[in-house]
């Protein structure tokens, strides 16, 4: 249909009003969701039964309440007449030939055909995987346009594009491409409507199964990971709501940047935390050198702990025990009590865990030598036993109580402790590292750094396993060290993985070389690592010229590639007293365009890079501020955000600024979806 074709109009038209009619059904739905709240209330059942069930009542009202305006559907099918059942795919019911496809089901009536059918149901699938070679039964495929920035009024619905597939008519068309190239202004948006069928695949991978996403920029794989916790969350609720869902981001920043993915796609009870933040028993208060943090990092340092934890148990010159039981004493020898300890040592169970199974095996002798002299023991007996002063006594001394603190600031602080712990692990550079210069009175006054909350993270763990969830996502984890891999896996035991990242934006010091190494510290070594290399949204000028340093980068990933060829990029070579002036003269420029403009420059380098743009008149906020038009980031900060046009201030600055420097221009470069500006007047690394 051409744009002045009448059939258009009254196609939107129809569509327009269908879209009325899904507004109204949505409110219907909402009132009848806080009107169940109330009467469920008073709803007659067990204590518990009510319980869950106004719990679930309540859960689905906040989530109606918490749906952010916008357009109600993205998509329709219209199937063809024969149902094709031998295919195994699902199939709508004779009379639901046309579904339309949106990010939450609407419906007037459960019993009743739906309004619009959620995007992760099995029938909407061919939605994204249906093509002109394996239809799926789709006559039709039709994709909406709305307007940018649509609030979900019916007149922002502009157009429409069909694909006839039965004809073997196919193409993504100018809609999918102009939501791609859509400005980037405010938090990250959801990709429902664009995604493709590999990134398709990826979402609807089982609970069960942990895979590995190595995606080139640009190709969507955050996206991917969150719609797959949606797409988790919908169709496998009660597992994944009894274990818990959690995203893990590289930092604050980029968290507000995805806030809203999950929201948009109907899903609000998602926990999105950084590592730190999940590991953070204290505040930071002290720094590592490099040197020392890289150790603390290392995965051998779990060992080391291991080691200090348990040379807290041994039964040397314990004794035996006697308990007493009215005027009788119930008595273990020292070689029996030895014997228990080390079988649970053996079982290597967590340490407190391991204190209680001695007090129970004490326990179960000593009822034992009781039962066998005067029958059987009552519960209040046994109680009383576990209780008794002796019993307390003897496992302090062979397996005492201890906190995460006490084992860290033990074995930072005392030479001999960590020789001790660290032989044949660690050499004495590595443990001279490690020491404290000066050792706090005690643990209580010690002043922690970062590296030091993954230590105390690994003690606590190795102490008592804490609670899991039933998915995590992580993102970034190109990043992660051993040691943080491994807090992610505690929290992960008995759950899976989406792993998302790219080596060649790996910028810590520990940054992984391979994913091999990374998913078996995470604790799935078996995890598939799937490549995504095909983006949609870096322009193919830009990738180019990232693919460029791409090969000078200590990885082995393949370069990317973009299906984009509208963006722009400029190479501004200038004298070193000039820079100042281009860098001005390139944001006007790009603010005479549409869209977000991000100047990234090395960190040190940020706060001048500002000071010039506000003596220009133009108001550049920072990184945090995603509504901004302008924003000065160090480089540092900008992984994991994108803008429309990217200004890079010194790219050799930013190579130099730190060890894994070149890896971190590689970033830089790859933030621009339209038009990347390169200001410098030192040679380029690449």
């Amino acid at each position: 249909m051409t744009p002045t074709d009448p059939a258009l109009h009254h196609e939107l038209d129809r569509e327009r009003a269908h879209h009325d009619h899904c507004r109204a059904a949505l409110a219907a739905m909402v009132d009848e969701a806080r009107e169940q709240v109330v009467t469920g209330e008073d709803v007659s059942a067990s204590g518990a039964d009510a319980e869950v069930l106004g719990y679930r009542l309540r859960s689905r009202a906040r989530a109606l309440r918490a749906l952010p305006e916008g357009p109600l559907f993205f998509g329709r099918l219209d199937f063809a007449e024969s149902d094709g059942e031998d295919s195994g795919r699902p199939r709508p019911a004779a009379a639901d030939r046309t579904l339309h496809i949106g990010r939450l089901r609407i419906t007037e009536d459960p019993a009743a055909p739906p309004l619009v059918v959620d995007w992760r149901a099995p029938v909407s699938r061919a939605f994204y995987q249906a093509t002109a070679r394996d239809p799926q039964g789709v006559a039709v495929r039709r994709r909406f346009g709305w307007a940018p920035g649509s609030r979900g009024d019916s007149a922002d619905l502009t157009s429409l594009e069909d694909e006839h597939l039965a004809r073997g008519e196919e193409g993504p068309g100018d809609i999918v491409a102009r939501e791609i190239e859509r400005p980037r202004v405010g938090p990250m948006r959801d990709i429902a409507a664009t995604l493709r069928p590999e990134q398709d695949d990826l979402v609807r991978e089982e609970p069960t199964v942990s895979v590995c996403v190595q995606g080139a920029p640009g190709t969507g794989k955050t996206a991917v990971g969150l719609h797959r916790a949606a797409y988790l969350l919908y169709t496998h609720p009660q597992r994944v709501h009894r274990g818990g869902l959690l995203v893990l981001g590289p930092n604050r920043t980029f968290l507000s940047y995805i806030a809203q993915v999950l929201p948009a796609l109907g899903e609000t009870g998602v926990r999105q935390s950084t590592l730190a933040d999940e590991i953070a028993r204290h505040p930071v208060t002290g720094t590592d050198d490099e040197r020392t943090a890289a150790v603390k990092h290392d995965a051998r340092t779990a060992e080391v702990l291991r080691r200090a934890l348990y040379a807290r148990v041994r039964t040397d010159g314990a004794g035996s025990l006697a308990v007493p039981d009215g005027s009788y004493r119930w008595r273990i020898g020292a070689e029996e009590l030895a014997r228990i300890v080390a079988d649970v040592r053996r079982e290597e169970p967590p340490y407190a865990v391991g204190r209680e199974r001695v007090r129970s095996r004490i326990v179960a002798g000593l009822r034992e030598q009781a039962e066998r002299r005067g029958g059987p023991r009552t519960t209040a007996w046994l109680r009383r036993i576990e209780r008794a002063r002796p019993v307390g006594a003897y496992l302090d001394a062979v397996w005492p109580r201890v906190r995460p603190e006490e084992v860290v600031a033990g074995l930072l602080g005392d030479p001999e402790a960590l020789a001790a712990a660290a032989d044949g692990l660690l050499d004495a550079g590595e443990q001279e590292a490690l020491r404290w210069a000066r050792p706090p009175r005690s643990w209580r006054s010690a002043r922690w750094s970062a590296a030091d909350l993954v230590l105390l993270d690994e003690a606590a763990g190795l102490i008592e396993h804490p609670e899991g969830y039933g998915h995590v996502v992580v993102d970034e984890a190109q990043d992660l060290s051993p040691m943080e891999c491994r807090a992610i896996a505690r929290r992960s035991r008995f759950g899976s993985l989406t792993v998302l990242g790219d080596l060649a934006q790996g910028t810590t010091p520990w940054a992984a070389r391979s994913w091999a190494a990374t998913l078996a510290h995470l604790g799935k070594p078996d995890a598939a690592v799937v490549e995504l290399t095909t983006g949609f949204r870096v322009p193919r000028a830009v990738v180019a010229l990232a693919n460029r340093l791409l090969r000078r980068l200590d990885v082995d990933v393949p370069p990317a590639r973009s299906l984009r060829g509208d963006g722009e990029l400029r190479l501004r070579r200038t004298a070193p007293e000039e820079v100042p002036a281009a860098v001005v003269a390139a944001v006007r420029g790009a603010l005479d365009r549409e869209g977000s403009v991000g100047v990234v420059a090395a960190d040190a380098d940020a706060p001048r890079v500002r000071e010039v743009l506000a003596a220009a008149g133009i108001d550049a906020a920072g990184p945090g501020d995603l509504g901004a038009r302008v924003a000065v980031v160090p480089a540092s900060a900008v992984k994991g955000l994108e803008y429309d046009h990217v200004v890079a201030v010194e790219p050799a600055a930013v190579a130099e600024a730190e060890e894994r420097g070149p890896h971190r221009l590689y970033v830089v470069l790859t933030r621009a979806v339209s038009r990347l500006d390169v200001v410098h007047a030192r040679p380029l690394p690449f």
